[in-house]
């Protein structure tokens, strides 16, 4: 059995105990294996864990899916509260910092921690590069192709690097895959290189279909007619559980509930989807 829980997202649930924030952290445990998938912005997602009764201290990995804070500044948290995995996963180029140009200025969107700090805190740090299977029937991903045009990354997100800011092409973005007996479940951080790009590459390195997709896919800054063509194709794949949050937005939701019906959920700050 195949457990998701939602320790941090945007939105509020039915629990009135836990504390939602801008941000995203996933538990994920299929009975052999627990992953801690992101950390959110801070603490909290320690605080609704514990609230929920869901153990941090036994984990098998902790993934990161890209560097910006809302999915990796908690990490800070988490390790000096003195919990600790035998590895973390990240994409190459994840150390990287992370810029949103303001003006003639720039707002720092990292994680706030560098390699060193993990090394220190106990946490042997693994860069994927392309596909990596991690434990049997669970992968994860990074180098996207981009084939959709469309899925383009908006102006204002650039990073350092030793030529000075350049623009962040999110090649360090990494999504996690679950084999599962009605086919692959995808579980995507906040999809800044394009949802499609992301499921066509992961789609054409598998024999197995996509059953399913989970996470964030930055269509909150997308017009309608890429949101539009995106649940189309989202249809066409077939793609029975669909269960956009964090960052797709609430046109995104709105439009995938009418076009996707019961294979659409949201997924808030809590919540289980057990397959």
């Amino acid at each position: 059995m195949l457990r998701i829980t939602a320790l941090m997202e945007n939105s509020p649930s039915g629990n009135k105990a836990l504390i939602n924030e801008h941000g995203l952290s996933l538990m994920i445990d299929d009975g052999s294996h627990r992953i801690l998938f992101d950390c959110g912005a801070g603490s909290h997602f320690i605080y609704n864990a514990h609230r929920l009764g869901i153990d941090l201290d036994n984990l098998d990995a902790v993934v990161i899916s890209h560097s910006h804070y809302d999915h990796a500044a908690g990490f800070r948290d988490f390790a000096e509260a003195g919990y600790r995995a035998p590895v973390l996963y990240v994409g190459e180029g994840f150390f990287e910092r992370k810029y949103a140009r303001k003006g003639l200025g720039y707002s720092d969107l990292s994680a706030g921690w560098d390699e060193r700090f993990a090394l220190a805190s106990g946490f042997p740090v693994r860069a994927v590069k392309d596909c990596v299977e991690i434990f049997p029937g669970i992968s994860l991903h990074q180098g996207f192709r981009r084939a959709h045009r469309e899925e383009t990354i908006p102006e204002r997100f650039v990073k350092e690097t030793a030529r000075g800011f350049v623009p962040d092409d999110f090649s360090d973005e990494i999504a996690l895959s679950i084999k599962t007996g009605n086919g692959l479940m995808i579980i995507a951080g906040c999809a800044h290189p394009g949802i499609m790009n992301m499921l066509d590459t992961i789609r054409d390195s598998s024999a197995d279909r996509i059953y399913a997709l989970i996470g964030g896919t930055h269509l909150v800054e997308a017009d309608e007619g890429r949101i539009e063509s995106c649940i189309s194709a989202i249809k066409a794949m077939g793609i029975s559980i669909v269960g956009l949050c964090h960052c797709s937005g609430e046109t995104a939701e709105t439009m995938a509930r009418k076009r996707l019906g019961d294979a659409f959920f949201d997924l808030s700050v809590g919540d289980t989807i057990i397959i």
